[in-house]
Parts: C-alpha cells; structure tokens; sequence
C-alpha cells in the first residue's frame, strides 16, 4: 500500500512537471505570437507590401522637334516590348527556351540577353523585343502563365518621318551604354534611349524631361493585378528649328545619291533655313537597333552617309574664295576698282608657270570683271601683291579657319594657312607660289560648306556685320497629353 502511494505520488510530481513544461512553452509560444503580430506587426506588414507592391519609374515622353513652320521632324510612337525581370523568373533559361516556341529567337540573341541579364540590376526589367506586332503581343498574352517573370510593356519610340532629308541635323537616338548609364535612375529604365549625335544629342538633357512614379500590386509571377497611384512625370522640352523641311526635301532630291551638300541661310537673321548632307541615312534604323552588316554598309561607304558634310566636311574654296582675295587687295589698295591686270592665259613667278582655266587667256581686266569671269592670273598676281598673312586675317574676318559654334556636334574649323602654321606642322617655310595658289582658294586653305554660306553672307552685308547662325529658334515646354 505504502509503495503505491509513493508511485502515485512519482506520477503526480512528473504530471506536474509536464503540465509546467507545456504551459511554459505555450507561454513562450503566446509570447512569440504576440510579439510578431502585435510588436512586430507593421515591420511584416511592410515586407509583404514590399512582395506585393512593386514602386515603378515611368520614362517621360521624349519632347517633340518641329520645323519653323510647326511640322514635326522628330516623333514618338507607341512601343510594344516584352519585359523581363530575372528575379520573378524561377528559371529565366526555361523561360526564355519557352519564348522560343513563341517568337523567333536566335541562339545569339539568347547569349546576348543573358549577358544583359548579368549586367543588370536586380530587379530592374530587360528587355526582350521591341516593336511587337500585334499578333505577336496576342499570343504572347495568352501563354504568360507559362512564362513567369515575362510581362508585355507600352512604350515610346522616337520615329522620324524625314529620315534622309534630316539626319545630319536631327541625329539619332539609341540604347543607353554602360558607360553612359552611371547612376541616373532614368537611364536604368528598360528600352530608354538617348540622344547620339545631332540635334538629339545636344539637346538631350532637355529633351529628355523628368520621370514619373507608379505603384502597382503584383501577384506571385510579378503581374500586375492593379494600379495604386501614379505620379505623371515631365514631358522633354519641345525644341522648333529654323529649317524649312520642304525646302530640304526638294533640295535633297535635287543633290540625289551624289556626295555634295547645301546651305541656304537667311542673311539678315542668321536662321538656316536648309542644311542638306548627301548622301543620307535612316535614323529610325538606329532607334530600331542596327546590324553589324548595316553599320559596316554605313562605315565602309565611300560617300560617307554618316558624316554631315555642311559641317563636318573640309573643302577647297575653289573659286567662291576670290572675292575674299579682291577684299584684300582692295584694302591693302594694290588694286582699286578701276585698275587692270592682264591675263595671257598664264603668269610666271620663277621657273614656275600658273596658268588660268582659259587657255589663251582674259585679256585686261578690272577686279569686277575678273570676279564675273573668274579669271585665275587676276587672282594670282593679286595674292602676289598682298601676301598670305593679310589674305588670312580678311578671310578670318569673313568667319573662315574657325567654327562659328552652330548646335550641332562634329563642326570643323577648316584651314587658313600661314608661314607660322605651314612651319609648325610641315616644317618648312611658306613659298611665294603657294600665295598664288591659295589666291584662287587651292591649296592647303580648307572650308566648310557651312563658312562659305557664311562668308557669302557677310559680303552681302558688310565686312565686319558679326552676323552669327542658328538652327534653334525656340525651345519651350511640351503639353503633357
């Protein structure tokens, strides 16, 4: 009896025991519970929104550029593009060989988006293909839910309905690079482009404008199931040129597959009304993204499509540049208007002969006269009298030797040769028939089309009118519809 009452009392003290164990440990469990959901509450509560709620940047449309007559020469379109974020994707390699059976999509392209993928940062969408047709986003719609982390986007794309006529002035947008990326939240956006060379790249900043902000829910593949709020950002500035897009339509039709250029400016406002590069090239191919084949195509031409030429491209003045010589003959006064200078059809300065483009000659000639027929041996022997140093500082005066700082990137200063210039980068002395050459705008003297409308200009006007170029007339804000 004794032994068991002291079993039974072993059983009531190890019950006792266990009860306490259990109460305790559901104490330690309410605690837990009540300090994760009472105490702790809205830290979890921020990061599940964070797991449902993606904070979206939204890109700006790009501003508009206009002609001066208000016709718009550079655009926006609608866009449509498949995204992709890595980090929503379980497998981003099957995903992507899911696509495949969707869309056409080379092994290359694969290897190139997976190297873009590594390069990206978390979270941030890449993107697959742009400018989907509309059979295309259909049937990539219907199979999303085989392709998690896959999502179909609208955005813009800059579009040119002049391409040809006026890629050298407008440029181009393409991809943001690695190196241009940096740390602007902007230029992470997927498909966001840039402004590359031309009026697109000067004015890029501007052009630009500010972003806008979206919050949206998502499901577990990271779809949107609804907006939350939206914040519209700031349309790029809206830029207005001078340029006459008719007038630079027939002017290039006119120059057609040549390689040659043309500037028409106003003379008293200094507004370039055409600037005509030829050949031309399609911007929109940029912005679409190019082959290595058409770049090699664009690069390998021999006419240089790429290189606006009314800037960029150095010439010899040839004959325009005599009336730049009779100035300083003039003014020196080794001519005056009524003097005579006797052309036989050559000049002889030495051992060396100098012949004029007419074999027998002008005969005697005043300066009018032998502008009016450009007679070679009056520019000769005027040169001779003035010198290579006073025919530069007169043709510097008229805006030639120096970039005359027009909106546009790539503007060459040309050449106004010296003794000094000729010693510094040759390493001999100027020669007196090197004056006589240059007197008929040969030689080594170099201009652009662009200084020679320039030069043209002044003569109208006066030596000294300072009259300056533009190609913008106004920049002012977008409408934000």
């Amino acid at each position: 009896m004794h032994r068991d009452s002291e079993r039974h009392k072993l059983f009531s003290r190890r019950a006792a025991m266990l009860a306490g164990g259990k109460a305790a440990l559901f104490s330690l469990l309410a605690g837990r519970m009540y300090y994760l959901q009472v105490v702790e509450a809205d830290r979890y509560r921020t990061l599940a929104d964070e797991n449902r709620i993606n904070f979206r940047l939204l890109p700006p449309p790009r501003g508009r550029i206009f002609d001066r007559f208000g016709i718009p020469v550079a655009d926006n379109q609608e866009n449509y593009r498949i995204l992709l974020v890595p980090e929503q994707a379980p497998d981003v390699t099957e995903t992507l060989t899911r696509l495949r059976h969707i869309l056409p999509i080379s092994d290359k392209e694969i290897k190139k988006l997976l190297r873009e993928i590594k390069r990206t940062r978390s979270f941030v969408p890449v993107t697959l293909r742009e400018n989907l047709k509309w059979e295309d986003v259909a049937r990539i719609e219907v199979n999303t839910p085989d392709l998690p982390g896959l999502s179909i986007d609208v955005g813009q794309a800059r579009y040119y309905p002049y391409p040809y006529e006026l890629a050298h002035i407008l440029g181009y947008v393409a991809a943001v690079s690695e190196k241009e990326r940096g740390d602007d939240p902007l230029l992470q956006l997927p498909g966001f482009r840039i402004g590359k060379s031309g009026i697109e790249k000067v004015y890029d900043k501007v052009l630009r404008g500010s972003s806008g902000s979206q919050q949206v829910e998502v499901n577990a593949y990271g779809r949107v199931i609804r907006e939350l709020s939206r914040t519209e950002g700031q349309p790029g500035s809206r830029l207005e040129l001078t340029i006459d897009s008719g007038l630079q339509t027939k002017i290039l039709e006119r120059l057609g597959e040549e390689s040659a250029s043309a500037v028409v400016m106003d003379i008293h406002s200094g507004d370039i009304l055409s600037m005509v590069s030829s050949p031309g090239f399609d911007p929109n191919a940029f912005n679409r993204g190019l082959s290595n084949k058409e770049w090699r195509d664009l690069v390998d031409n021999e006419k240089s499509p790429l290189i606006n030429k009314s800037i960029a491209g150095t010439y010899s003045p040839g004959s325009t540049f005599k009336m730049i010589v009779a100035l300083a003959g003039l003014e020196k006064g080794v001519i005056t208007a009524d003097s005579r200078i006797f052309c036989n059809g050559k000049l002889k300065l030495g051992n060396a002969t100098f012949h004029c483009w007419k074999k027998y000659g002008h005969g005697s000639l005043k300066v009018l006269d032998a502008i009016t027929q450009s007679c070679d041996v009056f520019f000769y022997e005027t040169a001779r009298r003035v010198g290579i140093e006073r025919i530069g500082e007169m043709a510097r005066r008229f805006g030639l030797g120096a970039k005359l700082g027009i909106d546009l990137h790539g503007e060459k200063p040309g050449l106004i040769p010296s003794d000094a210039w000729k010693r510094a980068t040759i390493g001999a002395p100027w020669q007196q028939g090197e004056t006589l050459i240059t007197g008929i705008g040969q030689g080594f003297i170099l201009t652009t089309p662009l200084q020679l409308a320039v030069m043209t200009s002044r003569l109208e006007l006066t030596i000294d009118s300072g009259l300056q170029t533009k190609i913008l007339e106004r920049l002012g804000e977008e409408s934000a519809s």
